[in-house]
Parts: structure tokens; sequence; C-alpha cells
């Protein structure tokens, strides 16, 4: 079953927008500029919308809330449900403190794993949904409040770490759109022994 809503998970407002709980916004909009795609805000679902037409294929909509993370599940819920479009068929692309900066993983299912915006739309939207997990992590140090962590911003090593990703990134979420949920696992969930557990 091809995605047809890709769902990107942020917190709106100037003061969040280089944070790492924003990545999954970042790179939607990388994804956006690169095909040239018209964005709006839409009032009715609390959005901001892209409209992806694809030769040969269902239209493809990109969904950015501007509710808050822990209420993301709400708004796109409610797209969802107006054009028709089950959990299967969304793709969630935020931020994960359990995968190293600069590397990406796909999962078709899981919890929240502390995530307010996924535990969000397990709430509204239901499991079912794809997971693009972009690292973020590790959290240093370790005994810092992990909302203080997601809500802070990248250091300039780890931005550049994150431009030169970036492609890479944009890359994988489009393979995951032509090439399906198992394809984009395959190639792009290398394992790594050394990566922290999820706080």
């Amino acid at each position: 079953m091809s995605i047809s809503l890709i769902a990107a998970l942020g917190n709106p407002g100037r003061e969040y927008e280089a944070t790492r709980h924003n990545l999954g916004w970042v790179v939607v909009d990388s994804l956006a500029a690169r095909h040239r795609l018209s964005c709006r805000v839409m009032t009715r679902f609390e959005a901001e919308v892209c409209r992806w037409d694809i030769p040969g294929r269902d239209t493809l909509w990109i969904v950015k809330p501007l509710s808050f993370m822990n209420d993301s599940g709400r708004p796109v819920s409610a797209f969802a449900r107006f054009h028709g479009i089950d959990s299967g068929r969304v793709a969630a692309v935020y931020d994960d403190v359990a995968i190293p900066l600069g590397r990406v993983k796909v999962a078709e299912s899981g919890s929240a794993g502390g995530h307010n915006g996924v535990a969000s739309l397990l709430e509204h939207l239901g499991d079912g949904f794809v997971r693009y997990r972009l690292g973020i992590g590790p959290r240093q140090p370790r005994e810092m409040d992990l909302s203080n962590f997601v809500l802070g911003r990248f250091s300039p090593a780890q931005l550049q770490i994150v431009n030169q990703n970036l492609n890479t990134y944009i890359d994988g979420l489009e393979l995951l759109l032509n090439k399906g949920v198992a394809t984009a696992m395959n190639l792009l969930n290398r394992r790594d022994t050394n990566e922290p557990e999820q706080a």
C-alpha cells in the first residue's frame, strides 16, 4: 500500500525552528523545496499543507500540524479522515533520540518511545502508520532532562552533520515513497550495536 500522507512532527513558532524536535519539519521543508511544491496554511485543519501531484499515482499530501507537538495527532487525524486516508497510508517523519545523529530508521509499528508527537498520533490516528525516524542522539549529558534536550538547539558541529545528511534524509524519504516500506527498511536500517537506548 502506497503512502498518501506525510505527517511531519514539530512545534510552531520561531523559538522552536532550530531545535532538535523540529528536525522532521526541516526534512519535509527541504523535500517540498526540492520539488517546488506549493504549500499553504489550512486553518480548518490547523496545519500547513503541501499538495504533491505525481504522474501515475494518487495525490500525495505533506502535513505539518501547527498545534504543538503533544497535540500533533489531532490535526493529522482530521486531515486524514477528510481525505479518506487510513493510518496504513500515513508516514510520520520525526526526531528520535534513540538513533544517532545523521542516521535514519524506518519502522512499521512500535510504541511512542517517550515521543509526545508519536503518542498523540497513536491516540488520534491509531497504529499502523509508518515511522520515518531521524536520529538526534545520543542525549548528552545523559542526566539532562529529555524535554530540555529535544527542545535544545544543535551545536554548530551537530548542525553541520544535519546539513551534510539533509539530501540523504530526503533521498531516504523518497525511497520510502517510491519503493515501499520493505525496501526502505532493508536499505536504511543498518544496525549499530552502539546505539543508545531510548530515554
